[in-house]
């Protein structure tokens, strides 16, 4: 069944004011031109919507029916219309999927503007990994998705997403500080002296893993990965207690027992990226969320980003 409102706003019209020519005269029309549109509509909906009651006509019990439907039918149309309106202030949930620094880093902070510039826009934030963050965007269980990639293990972006780059931050090898490795060998020299080592990667995603091999192919061996960890404090306890070395941001906080150790030659550089469904983004409450999120100023995200 296909319908168009403005007939829907004729017939609510009639409920209302009992006659066609009062119904002509307060929305502009001609009295044929209402009687010819309410025509209309009865095909539109297969049921007989007026009956004759002397020299003027009423609503039928199924044009009662409609009228009460007109009445949500038309407030969804014109909350849609508003919604979707550029001008308007922003309004409703955006649902963001997102890893832990990510969501701490940007979305912490955009969430307390929010609330305190925009209450009408509200988040709905899920912590997942980028493969599972952007299984839900391309099935349309999120609005957004924060995720990142490496430099050395680029991620392409599947047709129909857009990334927006957010910032990016120096990884290093982080290792327990009783080791006496030099922080200013190659990234390979620097692996090699790990071969014998258990390593330590990330059990939902397999970027840092891909590094981590790429790295160690370089300095001639294969890694040995004894633990698959996705909480960096749990990482930081691990090393710690001399049960393996991982990845690290470089600019990770001082923890008792262990150093990150900077990578040279090549250079790890984890880059963060904001990904929605390619049109979704001018979505007002979204485009708004998008903004609040733009680089922080720390590192370089503005030059790098996933590859469409």
């Amino acid at each position: 069944m296909s319908v168009e409102t403005r007939r829907l706003t004729l017939l609510l019209a009639l409920a209302r004011l009992g006659s066609m020519r009062a119904v002509a005269e307060e929305l502009g029309y001609t009295t044929s031109t209402v009687s010819q549109q309410l025509g209309v509509l009865a095909g539109e909906v297969g049921a007989t919507l007026l009956e004759r009651e002397g020299r003027r006509v009423r609503l039928t019990p199924a044009g009662r029916r409609l009228a009460d439907h007109a009445v949500t039918i038309l407030a969804a149309v014109e909350a849609a219309r508003a919604d979707l309106d550029p001008a308007a202030e922003p309004a409703g949930t955006v649902r963001v999927a997102g890893f832990a620094t990510a969501i701490r880093r940007s979305l912490v902070p955009a969430a307390a503007r929010l609330a305190a510039e925009h209450p009408a826009v509200r988040l709905r934030v899920l912590e997942q990994e980028p493969a599972e963050a952007f299984a839900l965007l391309t099935a349309d269980d999120v609005d957004l998705a924060l995720v990142y990639d490496y430099d050395l293990a680029p991620r392409s972006v599947a047709a129909g997403l857009r990334a927006t780059p957010l910032w990016s931050a120096s990884w290093g090898l982080a290792v327990p500080d009783t080791h006496a490795a030099s922080a200013d060998a190659d990234a390979p020299a620097l692996f090699r002296r790990f071969a014998a080592t258990p390593w330590i990667v990330n059990s939902r995603n397999t970027a840092d893993e891909d590094v981590v091999r790429l790295v160690a192919s370089l300095a001639g061996f294969e890694p040995a990965v004894a633990h698959r960890v996705d909480s960096l404090e749990l990482v930081l306890e691990l090393i710690a207690a001399g049960l393996g070395v991982g990845l690290l941001p470089d600019d990770q906080p001082p923890a008792p027992g262990v150093r990150v150790l900077p990578l040279r030659r090549p250079e790890v550089t984890l880059r963060a990226a904001a990904v929605t469904r390619a049109g979704r983004e001018r979505w007002p409450p979204l485009a708004l969320v998008g903004d609040l999120l733009a680089p922080d100023g720390e590192g370089e995200g503005g030059r790098s980003e996933l590859r469409a």
